[in-house]
């Protein structure tokens, strides 16, 4: 029998999600979860609703809830990290205060002043959580899909004394966007995807080992849908001959090119969705969810609405390493891990996301080499304002704070030095709590 923590279990999408793709695995059926979150409303929704989703399915999974993350880690063999530290509140602070500014993000949760700030606040829980690893499950292998994927990683690596791989879904996104442009099937592509997390690039695109790359431009410009929601990515493509895997608001915004004049937003944003880069556009559509889930949860518990069906397994990657490591059925998929010469153009120690080959001896990345010039120098712009990042959270230096901010690409595109100052110590102000 697994044991399977999920800390930060509140996030009840996910959490469900995740917990369906683990029972669609026969052998893991009777699993044991212990669900912590420090918000006992959601933490009682998600558990209300995944106990009913185990009861109608007549498995003997147990789910154990509790607000003591060290309680919920005791001997178990895997943790899904999906916490967001601060809630929608500090979330909110990240959007507005650069808004001020000029800096217009978004997202906000991966690179920028939104990033760089959700970094420092996580952190340091990720170290507590790591520590109470050490204590009580030092064998345990922690996913985490906590934002900002690159820095909580790296964060992780030095200083946490464990077992951590970084979990996306943004190439299975991509893939599907991609085959879709060339009207194939998923299964009809191969690909290898290379970067780093949210600016990963598919260098390889293949159908029946014909090269499809010079293929991509054309077929996503006449793409009824795509050529529509994709402006951005479709110009990056378009300009650097590589698609990149993460939606048009997420790419725009760690670019300096796209999001710099107002005049010129209406460009570059597909404004019928957040993921085609309204302004706060993913702060708007969590704080709906967020409205949503309440309204939703007394029909999903009353049967009136089905949320997940057990066996509809989604592509997220955690249940597939899983079953990999522990039956030795093999998994193909993208993950973050350390830089160890895997990608030669990029600094070792940074978090890269790369395809990785999971069996029951464990997760085996595969050698890159170089990635194409002009990936590598968006990469490498990332990864400086990334590392100044976490070298700040481990060590309390406000300066590299603003250093780290001052060298983000979109920050330094519309924000002068004495600017970047005075909107970093705002932001510290309003994000003390």
């Amino acid at each position: 029998m697994l044991k399977i923590a999920m800390i930060g279990a509140g996030s009840i999408g996910f959490t469900r999600r995740l917990m369906m793709d683990i029972l669609a695995v026969k052998e893991f059926q009777d699993t044991e979860f212990h669900f912590m979150d420090i918000n006992k409303k959601n933490l009682e929704m998600v558990t209300n609703l995944c106990q009913q989703m185990i009861q109608l399915n007549q498995l003997p999974a147990k789910i154990i809830a509790t607000t003591d993350r060290k309680e919920a880690l005791l001997g178990v063999d895997y943790v899904f990290c999906t916490v967001r530290v601060g809630g929608l509140e500090a979330f909110k602070h990240d959007i507005d205060i650069p808004l001020k500014y000029g800096v217009n993000q978004c997202v906000g949760d991966t690179l920028g002043p939104g990033g760089v700030f959700f970094a420092l606040r996580t952190i340091p829980v990720l170290l507590d959580l790591a520590e109470n690893m050490r204590e009580v499950c030092p064998n345990a292998l922690l996913f985490n899909y906590s934002n900002p994927m690159a820095m909580n990683t790296w964060a992780l690596r030095r200083a946490g004394g464990i077992r951590v791989v970084g979990l996306c879904h943004g190439v299975q996104g991509g893939h599907r966007q991609i085959a879709s442009a060339l009207g194939l099937s998923k299964e009809e592509v191969d690909f290898v995807c290379a970067g780093i997390n949210h600016q990963t690039w598919y260098i390889e695109v293949k159908h029946q080992g014909k090269d499809m790359l010079p293929y991509l431009l054309e077929a996503f410009e006449k793409h009824p849908q795509l050529s529509k929601t994709e402006p951005c990515r479709i110009d990056v493509l378009k300009r650097f001959g590589y698609y990149s895997t993460e939606s048009n608001g997420h790419l725009s915004e760690y670019l300096p090119w796209y999001r710099k004049r107002n005049n010129e937003l209406d460009r570059w944003i597909y404004s019928e969705d957040w993921i085609g880069g309204l302004t706060a556009g993913y702060l708007d559509h969590c704080l709906k969810k967020n409205d949503e889930y309440r309204v939703m949860y007394p029909k999903w518990i009353s049967g009136e609405v089905e949320y997940i069906q057990l066996g509809n397994r989604s592509e997220e990657h955690g249940s597939y390493i899983i079953e990999a490591l522990e039956t030795g059925r093999q998994y193909r998929g993208h993950f973050n891990i350390e830089n160890k010469g895997l990608i030669r153009n990029l600094p070792n120690g940074c978090t890269i996301e790369i395809p990785c080959y999971v069996d029951r001896t464990g997760i085996h990345p595969t050698y890159i080499g170089d990635l194409p010039l002009q990936c590598a120098a968006t990469c490498r712009a990332s990864i400086s304002v990334q590392e100044m990042a976490v070298e700040a959270a481990l060590t309390g230096n406000r300066e590299l704070v603003k250093l780290a901010i001052l060298h983000d690409p979109l920050t330094a595109a519309v924000c002068n030095p004495e600017e970047v100052w005075r909107m970093v110590d705002e932001m510290f102000e309003a994000l003390a709590p």
